[in-house]
């Protein structure tokens, strides 16, 4: 499975004419060698890939579907690659300013060029292994969620919940983070935000922040109380093996006020229109507009995934490794949905004196259109 990876990658680099790439992201490098530890990978394009390793080397050998050197220093990697010239890959999106430039010092005269893009579409598509662990996680996240339903009393607080559903999950194999690739973009497990408290608008790049604990962490679940007739958000996911699922649903205790309820609607219209769309060759673009423009039929469209200016700028993004991974389903983004593919769309309503709602689920792309992962009824839940 790796060998095979590091051979597409290597495929990707000859297109280009570059002759190698190097690696040090840990999901990247776990997705190439099956080991997370500390180092660079390089990846020639032609010739043996080796994983230079500053700690722990012993675990790295132990895990590591490529050859691993201990690392030495910078002075000892540049003997040992001996590049003296050519064009090598980088991962420019997360690679820090201060890595690159020691390793412009310690080859002056090579072209470095991003290759991000190379390795995030080669994630992109993901192998019946990756899927079984994504279905795997989709099972893990419909039990705690069904386990918390049961549990979920008014004047529970946010936390509480969250802490019910999360117990479930970790019980049964979460591994806890929710990567993302993206700078200053974090998660632990989700979102549980009651009626106003989950329309705080924050620095997360989604549809819906809640107000958290602290601005030390100002997103998720707070104190809140829970109380009747608030729409409950539920926006979490749950890692297996390194791999995630996502998915929202909306609660109430007793029943919504007719202004959510109709939103509610919207946003469970607007997904089932977008699982029609969704098959090999639609375009990422095109799943995005039909969306928005269904929200601003009905003028909601300064509700439609945030409020006002704090609205995200998608319907949907890509799984797996990562929550925001390729491809992302917003305007401006012409590529082609694929076989392989595995994808959450998201269509949700805020209002931020009232709450948010929506629905959220996630797809593998097949070769005649798609299959649901996610395990949880496709509903408004009432307690």
């Amino acid at each position: 499975m790796y060998i095979e990876r590091m051979e597409k990658l290597q495929d990707k680099l000859r297109s280009h004419d570059w002759h190698g790439m190097i690696l040090c992201q840990n999901v990247d490098l776990f997705y190439l060698t099956g080991s997370m530890q500390a180092g660079y990978l390089y990846v020639p394009a032609k010739g043996e890939p080796v994983f230079f390793v500053r700690r722990s080397v012993l675990r790295a050998q132990q895990e590591s579907a490529v050859r691993v050197v201990e690392w030495t220093g910078m002075r000892a990697f540049q003997q040992q690659l001996a590049i003296d010239s050519g064009t090598i890959a980088l991962e420019f999106d997360v690679l820090p300013v201060q890595q690159f430039v020691r390793l412009q010092q310690a080859f002056p005269n090579v072209d470095w060029v991003d290759g991000s893009a190379l390795i995030r579409e080669l994630r992109s598509r993901k192998s019946p292994a990756e899927i079984a662990s994504i279905e795997r996680a989709a099972t893990v996240v419909d039990e705690a969620f069904s386990a918390a339903m049961t549990e979920l009393r008014p004047g529970m607080s946010e936390l509480q919940l969250l802490c019910l559903i999360e117990q479930q999950l970790r019980a049964s194999g979460h591994l806890g983070p929710m990567r993302m690739r993206a700078l200053n973009q974090e998660i632990f497990t989700g979102l549980v935000g009651a009626g106003a408290s989950g329309a705080v608008p924050t620095y997360f790049d989604g549809p819906a922040g809640g107000s958290g604990l602290s601005p030390a962490f100002p997103q998720s679940a707070s104190h809140h109380l829970i109380q009747v007739g608030e729409p409950i958000l539920i926006d979490v996911g749950c890692n297996i093996d390194g791999y995630i699922i996502d998915q929202t649903r909306t609660v109430v205790i007793g029943s919504l006020p007719e202004k959510l309820q109709l939103a509610y609607d919207l946003a469970a219209a607007i997904l089932f229109e977008l699982e029609t769309m969704l098959k090999p060759g639609a375009t990422c673009e095109s799943l995005h507009t039909h969306a928005l423009a269904r929200a601003e039929e009905v003028a909601l469209a300064m509700h439609f995934m945030g409020y006002g200016a704090d609205r995200a700028k998608f319907i949907g993004h890509g799984i797996g490794l990562e929550v925001d991974e390729w491809p992302v389903l917003a305007k401006g983004v012409k590529g082609e949905l694929q076989t392989g593919m595995v994808i959450a769309l998201e269509p949700k309503f805020c209002f931020p004196d009232l709450g948010v709602v929506g629905i959220e689920d996630s797809y593998l792309i097949t070769e005649d259109g798609f299959r649901r992962l996610t395990r949880t009824q496709q509903k408004l839940f009432t307690v």
